[in-house]
């Protein structure tokens, strides 16, 4: 007993307590006794000397609770004193008032009855099993005492509540894991599940609430009773994640609802866990409890031999393997290979495959289970004993680690005190053998190298059962990805830390990155996956996240793509489409890394990921004069008289047009030039397509102006600005102006009302703009402006060619003017096209008086300086401030309208490219300046495009574009000083 010797410290600050407490019952001849007796295993102080040597919570308990200690200090608790939980327990709790002495009561009460038991678990009382089982019982007494005492309050304060029959309701409460088989450990969590028979309200209170809030709030309480720490300690970590829809979902749930949800939604790691689902306190004669366990058994046991659970058990050991590794939890007596899980994954698969059909499989206890595989062939007699001789002694070393300081942990010490604990305690110990009967168990050990050779023993005899059973017949996944069980294992943070560490992800970015993925799989439970759903999503995201985190600026990757995925959840085809092509997986990564632009798309409208399969057709654009008739291909496609959809059709082919090109360019495909040339046509043909869906429905309604030939609308689009300069960006809106050739004194016919033509032309105006601008579930086509129409805002949608021409030549201001130059028909017939050429033409070239020009041009320049610009040093935006893109725009508009009067050929063009060219080749600037301005124009139009790309604004560092905006600032100088 030498073992002992070093706690006889503890004995005498357990003697200072019982002397201070109790001065008339003891006194200072205790400690004469325990030098006396502390050797002598035959007496009371010799063996509280093992208890104490045992466990550290034995000897804190022991001090708390001074009256409790007196007792044990005459005569230490028996097995027999471990009984009868729960009516000990009700005579406490009915002197209980408030929920603090609840509290108090429930922590003091469990210390002492742990105490009780670690004592007969170290000197040898009971059995390993014994012990397990009263630990159970224990818990069970002080959750069901609890739940009733807060109960009764609860009826108080918001009425009892009741189904539809008016029969009052009860919580129930299914105890699992170890707690549901009996096997708890001594200081275990308890997984609990909390359910009630039906929906309804409370009566009895002044206002009633439904049942859900009434169970919800119950439930709350009681988990802050048994979880909650307080100064006395705590009665047990409860842990809730077990339920249905895991964190996200309802704390407690109607009998229907768990019903409905492990018929549609139970996945193989439920039908597991609820293998050891057992109501706890369940009375024979409650009817509810027949309900509750025949609506659970048939989601459990399968009435046909289900193979498939092998498979499903064998992933889920992989993933616990995988955890192991990735915690480097080596040494682990439940969780590492022969350990305790593997124990249990060898019975309970057995369960699962033919409890359906054997009914003495369907129970809970797994050394009740053993010898019923036996019986049934499953295993032979000789592998049911060397399982149940490791399980005890595996389960046997786990309780006295926990007892030590109760708390909850399978990792083999390495400090020297408990290692001698366990050697001592493994050395010899009882348990009952395969007749029922409590026998003595001896093993070879006597210091830590022959405990380990025991141990290990033990667990080559479970890895060779397991393996002959379930192991895999292939090479064990040994995947290193870290993600691997991401969706399904509890990473603490600190883990998933360690991780991102790995993936080189910033450290200030870490929190902000962890957030998102924890955001993530906290809200998995909201959305209603399904199996096939989750175990596609399963396959993905390991995949995904490794690829997305080893990214350049993943923090700002991350969300994008987990957006995309939250959009598409409910859709398992999508993920599939993503799990099953790898390819298409990296081009979605690879595009959304260097386009916000694109992640909103695809986030805002997934059947786009189609496109990304067809990686021939994102790196082969067609060429930008093929969208109309594309778009009239899949327009054909379209039920013609189904407005709403025609018009969704429109915006689906400009969202797949735009991710192709989006694509392209990413891809190097496509410069910034021909970008711009494929937005613009893409633009113009759907432009065509609203036009023509606007005239068949303004035609139907009024007919049309009679005064038209077959085929013809004398109706012209003109698109001004970066439409009309043929610079379209991802993002830009339309600046429209509409132009007709009205006969005078012509009206409509054909339709069911007649109009004036002017009027016609005028709804028909309106119904283009209603179109581009009709919000459906597909967006918005464009957003178009009015505004640089005659008049403005003020003036009418649409104008005849005739008042156009007066009021450009005789009306329009100086930057009406300029925005003319920047202007093309878009869409019309080629005699309206060349009408309208031959206005701008005429304006254009007019005779200007110069110096006014230069005035008007550099106080708008300046006007729009002031507004927009926001004249910050440090940095440069690159459309608005000196030397930037809105410079060189007005220098292109100041040539045009300076020297077209004596040159009309300068007004051919509408695009600063070509402007600049045609200035050059007509002499107007030097070849040198001409290409040194297109040459910045480019270099800036470029760098703006690729932050539109990335969702950034259009400024850069200060430092940036030096040359190229001294260059502009001279330009400008020499041109308008």
């Amino acid at each position: 007993m030498s073992f002992v010797a070093p706690f006889t410290d503890k004995l005498h600050s357990l003697a200072e307590v019982l002397i201070q407490s109790f001065p008339e019952q003891f006194d200072a001849t205790l400690f004469e006794q325990i030098e006396q007796q502390i050797e002598d295993p035959a007496t009371n102080i010799g063996q509280m000397a093992v208890a104490v040597a045992m466990s550290d919570f034995v000897a804190e308990a022991w001090q708390k609770q001074p009256a409790f200690l007196a007792k044990c200090w005459e005569k230490l608790p028996h097995f027999e004193d471990c009984d009868q939980y729960a009516e000990r327990l009700n005579e406490v709790l009915q002197d209980v008032q408030t929920e603090e002495q609840l509290y108090r009561e429930l922590r003091l009460f469990r210390a002492r009855e742990m105490v009780k038991l670690s004592v007969c678990q170290s000197l040898n009382f009971a059995t390993v099993e014994q012990v397990f089982i009263r630990l159970s019982q224990l818990a069970e007494s002080l959750i069901i005492g609890a739940r009733d005492w807060l109960y009764a309050r609860a009826c108080e304060e918001m009425g009892t509540p009741m189904d539809a029959q008016c029969n009052a309701q009860q919580l129930y409460i299914l105890g699992m894991g170890k707690l549901g088989g009996f096997e708890l450990n001594f200081s275990s969590d308890i997984d609990l599940i909390f359910t009630y028979p039906s929906q309804g309200e409370t009566v009895g209170a002044r206002r009633s609430v439904d049942n859900a809030k009434f169970f919800t709030r119950l439930g709350q309480r009681l988990i802050n009773a048994l979880d909650q720490y307080t100064a006395d300690g705590f009665v047990y970590r409860t842990d809730m994640r077990l339920r249905p829809f895991g964190d996200s979902g309802a704390l407690a749930l109607s009998f229907n609802a768990m019903e409905q949800y492990y018929q549609d939604q139970g996945r193989d790691w439920e039908r597991y866990a609820m293998i050891k689902g057992r109501i706890l306190g369940a009375q024979a004669t409650d009817p509810n409890v027949a309900v509750l366990q025949n609506l659970l058994r048939p989601f459990v046991y399968r009435r046909y031999i289900d193979f498939s659970v092998i498979q499903a058990l064998r992933e889920m050991k992989q993933k616990i393997e995988r955890e192991v590794r990735r915690r480097n939890l080596t040494d682990n007596i439940k969780l590492g290979a022969g350990g305790i899980r593997e124990i249990e994954f060898i019975v309970q698969v057995f369960q699962l495959i033919r409890g359906g059909r054997e009914i003495a499989l369907q129970q809970h206890e797994l050394l009740n289970l053993l010898p019923e595989l036996s019986r049934l062939n499953l295993i032979s007699i000789e592998q049911e004993s060397d399982l149940r001789h490791a399980y005890l002694f595996l389960r046997r070393a786990e309780n006295v680690l926990q007892a030590i300081k109760d708390q909850q942990t399978q990792q083999l010490p390495e400090n020297e005190w408990d290692r001698q604990r366990l050697i001592f305690a493994c050395a010899e110990f009882t348990q009952w053998s395969a007749q029922q009967e409590s026998v003595s168990v001896t093993y070879p050990i006597h210091d830590w190298a022959s405990f380990l050779a025991v141990l290990h023993e033990h667990q080559r005899k479970v890895r060779s059962v397991f393996q002959s059973l379930i192991g895999d017949e292939q090479e064990e996944n040994t995947s290193e990805n870290a993600w691997e069980d991401f969706l399904e294992t509890d990473f603490d943070e600190q883990e998933l830390l360690g991780i991102l560490q790995q993936n080189g992800v910033p450290e200030a970015e870490q929190d902000a990155v962890l957030d998102r993925l924890l955001q993530f799989r906290n809200e998995l439970p909201r959305y209603a996956i399904g199996v096939r759903g989750r175990a596609v999503l399963n396959r993905l995201m390991p995949n995904l996240l490794e690829q997305v985190l080893h990214t350049p600026n993943s923090p700002v990757l991350l969300p994008r793509i987990l957006t995309i995925i939250e959009k598409i959840l409910t859709r398992t085809t999508y993920l599939e489409l993503l799990a099953e092509n790898p390819q298409a997986l990296t081009q979605l990564i690879e595009l959304c890394a260097q386009s916000k632009f694109i992640a909103e798309q695809v986030a805002r409208h997934p059947i786009l990921l189609d496109e990304l399969l067809d990686q021939k057709s994102l790196r082969n654009p067609p060429h930008f004069t093929e969208y109309a008739s594309e778009l009239q291909q899949y327009l054909l496609r379209l039920p013609q008289d189904d407005e709403e959809q025609f018009i969704d059709g429109l915006r689906q082919f400009k969202h797949a047009a735009l991710l192709r090109i989006a694509a392209a360019d990413i891809l190097g495909v496509l410069p910034v030039m021909k970008v711009s040339d494929h937005l613009t046509y893409l633009a113009e043909a759907i432009i065509g397509a609203v036009v023509n869906l606007a005239w068949q429905q303004i035609a139907v309604r009024f007919g049309v102006p009679e005064h038209l030939a077959e085929g013809e609308k004398n109706f012209l689009v003109v698109g001004y600005g970066k439409l009309g300069g043929i610079e379209l960006g991802y993002k830009s809106d339309l600046d429209l102006v509409f132009l007709y050739d009205p006969a005078s004194n012509s009206q409509t016919v054909g339709g069911k009302k007649v109009i004036d033509s002017n009027q016609f032309y005028l709804r028909l105006a309106q119904k283009i703009v209603s179109i581009f601008s009709m919000n459906t579930s597909a967006g918005i086509l464009y957003d178009v402006d009015m505004r640089l129409r005659p008049s403005g805002d003020a003036g009418l949608l649409g104008c005849s060619f005739a008042a156009f021409e007066n009021y450009q030549l005789n009306e329009a201001w100086t930057w009406e003017k300029q925005a003319l130059v920047r202007s093309r028909a878009v869409f019309g017939e080629q005699k309206l096209r060349d009408e309208f050429e031959t206005i701008r033409h005429k304006v254009l070239s007019a005779p200007r008086d110069l110096v006014q020009l230069k005035q008007d041009v550099c106080e708008m320049r300046e006007k729009m300086y002031e507004h927009l610009a926001k004249h910050d040093d440090a940095q440069f935006n690159i459309k608005t401030d000196q030397g930037g893109i809105t410079d060189i725009e007005f220098i292109a508009q100041y040539l045009v309208l300076a020297h077209s009067p004596q040159q009309p050929a300068l007004t051919r063009w509408s695009d600063n490219v070509r402007i600049f060219e045609i200035m050059a080749e007509y002499g107007m600037i030097s070849d040198t300046d001409s290409e040194r301005l297109k040459q910045c124009y480019v270099d800036l139009r470029n760098r703006i495009h690729h932050l539109n790309l990335l969702g950034l604004p259009s400024v850069v560092d200060g430092a940036e574009f030096c040359a190229e905006r001294a260059f502009v600032r001279e330009m400008w100088a020499r041109l308008f000083h």
